[in-house]
């Protein structure tokens, strides 16, 4: 299903690419986001684990890209916050002596791979710095 995720470690990333040499705090990411720094941590957490940003601790700790942003595609951060995009499937198990009820899942699932294969072919020409760039 669809979620905030991209829309929040974008945002991380791109503050990031903006302090390139800083390593900035998660209440400092937080206050850009308005929220939680906590729920910060958890999408940091991800990024680490996918080898995009690292982090110390201490006084003078924080977060900082790994990575040079031009390296990093937006599909890069697609793939890291989604396996991929489904709008949903029915919760009820259709009826599969109707001609659709007995589809509807398959036809749902080629549609929501198709989406997936152009989003992933948008996002690619799409680099960290160039949307940080618009900013």
């Amino acid at each position: 299903m669809i979620s905030g995720k991209f829309a929040i470690t974008l945002h991380i990333l791109t503050l990031l690419s903006k302090h390139p040499e800083e390593y900035l705090s998660s209440e400092f990411i937080s206050a850009s986001l308005n929220m939680n720094p906590v729920l910060v941590r958890k999408e940091i957490a991800n990024l680490k684990r996918n080898n995009i940003v690292e982090s110390k601790e201490g006084k003078n700790g924080g977060t900082r890209l790994l990575r040079n942003a031009s390296d990093v595609t937006l599909n890069d951060v697609f793939k890291m916050t989604f396996d991929n995009v489904t709008l949903g499937y029915s919760k009820n198990r259709p009826n599969q002596n109707c001609p659709v009820g007995k589809q509807i899942n398959e036809k749902l699932g080629n549609l929501y791979e198709d989406m997936n294969l152009k989003i992933s072919k948008q996002l690619k020409d799409i680099s960290l710095l160039n949307f940080a760039d618009t900013f």
